[in-house]
């Protein structure tokens, strides 16, 4: 079974129950007012704090002083793609409480496994601004072009799977044209990141997945307002009535209300590894990482992702058994028809299911948190292929000798250019009749072929030059071989109805992830390295500050003291984080739902409430850690700001908020020779 099901119904969309002038003014005037609150905003930090975005460390890195509580919502939100709410509601459709449960699980364990890559990147190369320079000093020439290619690729397919899904919704929400959707919902992205930098998209992430999960929250309540719901027991009642009426192909029994769902688990190990190759080569994470103090990574990214998890699943499983328990009766926008193959595969579960809880204040709750979630991670998206472009293209080989003037000036160039780019690609994608669905399924095969060599570049030393540049392009010429031959055997076509479909994706996708990681460890043990952490701190990164005085030059020294003093630190959050990967993947990928797969178990009436009201309660904590955990943690820096409004000095007793100096320093250089814990 595949995403695209009942190809008989008929195919037509139904009416947008909302105006264009609606659709225009969230899309355009909107996207325009939250770009000049953030370009105020980055203006105010200047101001008060000396957040200066004319300086690179300051836009591309945010001078790696961003808080632990801010970090969490920026993770939050860089994972909070429209995909996410279109997508968990679409599996949750197709194949039950499995689907959403999947679709999370496929999420939160990278982002916590990601908190170990950012912390020991934190401690090897300190001044990093793009995972890219971590590999060109380790691999050099050869394998910088190499991912290069790997990570574009990736932000491509990443941007491009955003806005197929977001612009789909927004031109069925309210009548706008999809391709004018594609096209307006990247320019006020372009402008607040254009000049406010990674800052901007921090303060721009919090704000989105604030209001973002407070809609989310208001559709737990409005659910069981319903009449025809009432509470999670009669929802429960009416899930039960269509799985006797519509049974799910590959569920025991045809349940929906079962984990034992053979299309559910095959989705599932798509996403994960999917996931797995969108978290490791989007360079986004990275620079987020970078831009966080150091300790705030570990636990940034494990509250961020833990938090993480309930969104899909909830919002999954609540809004997608909606559609189900009503989508047979006249409050259902379709009726009296079910929603057709087209309809589900863009992703369009989630608005008519909201249209049917709440009516039209539905179908605008979805437009906005579609709007601000597709723009929020197309923000991150954009940064990262700026930071390549200025980084790792201009000053590696066009201007060594770059000022801190012209990367902030090539940062701008690729800024728009891959705003224009990925509206432009997308555009051509729905020409060709791929859509969310197709995307959903296959974007693994060409994201996954770099995890391992890049996980093996920043933990294991062993791995070689020559290994790091082979595994992955023949990883993915593996995953692409087995895609499409799979295709081709099993339907007897190449096609996008045939590659779309679950088996050929699966296959592909688990050649593309796991074949590099065998190519690299036999290539690397016929001739292996021994490469010296301390070589990544030969290469100074950062760069000088125009007009610094000598006075911070010395706080710079001793910083670079302080951050070798603190090394120590730094290994215990790094064990702390593989501590939780470990146990996140086993909690949400095994002990969790691998014995109820297997013990073929349908859920109970007081087995389901729990269910939901668990996902509920997770879901609200999510909220708070989005929306209020940013301000507490930020709180000192909060009442400088509004004492440096006022032209006063920072209160008596309090340490003063710096920011014109770069928080985060290199390690000197220390011999690391017969070192080999994972963060030697």
């Amino acid at each position: 079974m595949s995403l695209h099901v009942r190809a008989d119904a008929s195919e037509n969309g139904i009416e947008p129950p909302l105006s264009q002038a609606v659709g225009y003014v969230v899309v355009i005037a909107i996207g325009f007012l939250i770009a000049f609150i953030m370009m105020f905003l980055t203006h105010i930090l200047k101001k008060t704090v000396g957040e200066d975005n004319k300086t690179t460390e300051m836009f591309m890195t945010a001078n790696r002083s961003v808080g632990t509580g801010l970090t969490s919502s920026a993770v939050i939100s860089s994972w909070l793609w429209s995909t996410a709410m279109l997508g968990s509601t679409l599996v949750g459709y197709n194949f039950g409480v499995a689907g959403p449960f999947w679709f999370a699980a496929g999420c939160s364990p990278m982002i916590v496994f990601f908190a170990l890559l950012g912390i020991s990147c934190k401690l090897r190369v300190p001044e990093a601004h793009t995972l890219l320079e971590i590999v060109r000093i380790r691999y050099g020439t050869s394998g910088h072009i190499v991912w290069i290619g790997l990570c574009l690729i990736n932000n491509i397919i990443a941007i491009a799977n955003m806005l197929l899904g977001a612009s789909a919704a927004i031109s069925a929400l309210s009548g706008i044209h999809i391709i004018a959707a594609t096209f307006l919902l990247p320019v006020g992205v372009v402008l607040y990141t254009f000049v406010g930098g990674i800052k901007a998209t921090f303060l721009t992430d919090y704000f989105h997945t604030f209001v973002i999960t407070i809609i989310i929250c208001f559709f737990t309540i409005k659910a069981f307002l319903v009449p025809e719901i009432g509470s999670p027991g009669g929802l429960y009642d009416l899930i039960v009535q269509v799985g006797k009426d519509h049974p799910v192909a590959g569920n025991h029994d045809g349940s929906f209300l079962t984990m034992t769902s053979k299309d559910a688990i095959y989705f599932g190990i798509i996403h994960v590894l999917a996931n797995f190759g969108l978290v490791i080569m989007d360079t986004g994470f990275f620079a987020k990482a970078f831009s966080a103090a150091p300790q705030a990574v570990v636990p940034g990214y494990i509250i961020g992702g833990i938090a993480y998890f309930a969104i899909p699943w909830c919002l999954g499983t609540l809004m997608s058994f909606s559609a189900l328990a009503l989508e047979d009766t006249p409050r259902f926008p379709t009726y009296p028809r079910r929603m057709s193959s087209v309809e589900i595969s863009n992703g369009l579960v989630l608005p008519y299911a909201a249209i049917a809880i709440a009516g039209k204040g539905g179908a605008a709750a979805v437009l906005l948190i579609t709007f601000m979630a597709v723009t929020s991670t197309i923000s991150a998206q954009v940064i990262s292929v700026s930071s390549i472009i200025s980084f790792d293209i201009y000053r590696q080989y066009f201007n060594r000798g770059a000022t801190d003037r012209d990367a902030i000036r090539w940062s701008h160039i690729g800024v728009v250019f891959f705003g224009l780019f990925s509206a432009a690609f997308s555009t051509a994608l729905y020409y060709g009749k791929v859509d969310l669905g197709w995307t959903l399924y296959m974007l693994g095969v060409l994201t996954c072929p770099g995890i391992f060599p890049t996980v093996f570049t920043i933990l294991w030393r062993k791995q070689s030059k020559i290994a790091a540049i082979v595994s992955p392009l023949l990883g993915m010429a593996t995953g692409i071989a087995v895609w499409l031959g799979s295709a081709s055997s099993l339907y007897g076509e190449v096609t996008v109805a045939s590659t779309g479909k679950s088996l050929p994706c699966v296959y592909g996708t688990v050649a593309s992830a796991l074949s590099p990681a065998l190519y690299s460890v036999v290539i690397s043990l016929i001739k292996p390295a021994n490469y010296q952490w301390a070589d990544f701190r030969n290469e100074r990164l950062a760069f000088d500050q125009v007009g610094s005085t000598k006075e911070e030059v010395r706080t710079h020294e001793q910083k670079v003291a302080s951050y070798t003093a603190d090394k120590a630190k730094l290994k215990h959050w790094g064990t702390l984080a593989a501590i939780w990967s470990a146990a996140t993947f086993l909690g949400h990928w095994v002990l969790w739902p691998l014995p109820m797969y297997a013990a073929k178990y349908v859920f109970g009436k007081t087995f389901f409430v729990a269910w939901i009201v668990i996902a509920i309660i997770w879901v609200w904590g999510t909220m708070f850690v989005a929306g209020f955990y940013p301000i507490i943690d930020g709180w000192p820096q909060l009442k400088t700001v509004y004492r440096g409004l006022r032209g006063q000095g920072p209160v008596e007793g309090e340490p003063e908020v710096v920011q014109n100096a770069q928080s985060d320093s290199s390690i000197t250089e220390r011999d690391e020779k017969g070192n080999n814990g994972i963060l030697a």
